[in-house]
């Protein structure tokens, strides 16, 4: 039986995941039109249509992966049920992450400003870029792979077969999921830096322009303050993303955490809808898209009416 802080916080994952799937199905959706109608789709808007699509299986994968540990642990016992959703997170986790480093780096290689050479090489090459970033995520997924059919093997063994929960010392199993995870936590420390120095740069040039402005309000200087809160946000939820996600794993080793598990997967699910709403109020096609729709809903509440 669940208690009323467990109902609370699954109450609240479920929510969430509604947001989530409504959100980063908006932003697809548009992304994908404006590609019909142009007959051709940008680098921008595939990474976009990529990330929304990844959100939306990340988001309910987590959410089923829960439900099941909450309400069913013992289906993980029977079949190959635990095989087949470490799979799937292993690569949508890992495009999700991909997708997201993606997107920072292009917006750092064409908004940020540095005189560095090693900057200034890769802002003309960043098609170049983001195909080496497709060979990263490739290897990432190389790596994982045969780490998770090495843990899943070791516990069947261990444990007869029985996979309600890991029988794996601690120490062997968190050494297992840091190699597992070497791939996602190296472009998590590349998203963060090129966010970082964005903000840097745009900390930068907005104060270069206050200084300048003596003392006049400049709208272009609203816009950077606009984009340094937006990319704050971002860092604080990815974060709390790889938190969440860090408090389920940890639960494997003690299944009796119920309450755990459940804020984990209330945690880690906080980001894909939380940054999906960042980037319609951050990309003016986005916001001017999603004005649209609200004014369309609202003429058809009036006539309804």
């Amino acid at each position: 039986m669940l208690s009323v802080v467990e109902g609370l916080f699954i109450s609240i994952a479920v929510v969430e995941s509604i947001l989530g799937t409504l959100g980063n199905g908006f932003i697809g959706l548009v992304n994908c039109t404006d590609c019909v109608k142009n007959k051709k789709c940008s680098v921008i808007g595939l990474i976009l249509i990529g990330l929304a699509t990844s959100r939306i299986f990340l988001i309910w994968i987590i959410i089923t992966d829960g439900f099941i540990r909450i309400l069913s642990p013992h289906t993980y016992s029977s079949g190959s049920l635990i095989e087949y959703m470490s799979y799937l997170w292993i690569i949508i986790n890992h495009s999700s992450v991909w997708f997201a480093t993606s997107l920072n780096i292009f917006y750092f290689l064409r908004i940020a400003n540095f005189s560095h050479y090693i900057f200034l090489w890769l802002k003309r090459r960043i098609n170049k870029v983001l195909s080496l970033l497709i060979g990263l995520l490739l290897i990432s997924w190389l790596l994982s792979f045969p780490h998770t059919v090495k843990i899943l093997n070791d516990h069947k063994v261990r444990n007869g077969n029985r996979t309600s929960h890991f029988m794996i010392p601690t120490s062997e199993y968190l050494t297992y999921q840091v190699v597992l995870n070497l791939g996602v936590i190296f472009l998590f420390a590349l998203s963060l830096v090129t966010c970082f120095l964005l903000i840097i740069s745009l900390w930068r040039h907005n104060r270069h322009m206050q200084l300048n402005a003596l003392g006049v309000q400049d709208p272009s200087s609203e816009a950077h303050v606009r984009a340094m809160k937006v990319l704050l946000s971002f860092i604080i939820l990815f974060t709390l993303n790889f938190i969440g996600i860090a408090i389920e794993i940890s639960c494997f080793i003690v299944p009796e955490k119920k309450w755990l598990m459940i804020f984990g997967m209330t945690t880690s699910v906080l980001y894909p809808w939380g940054h999906s709403f960042l980037l319609i109020l951050g990309n003016r096609k986005l916001k001017q898209a999603s004005l649209k729709f609200l004014q369309r809903l609202k003429c058809c509440g009036e006539r309804n009416l």
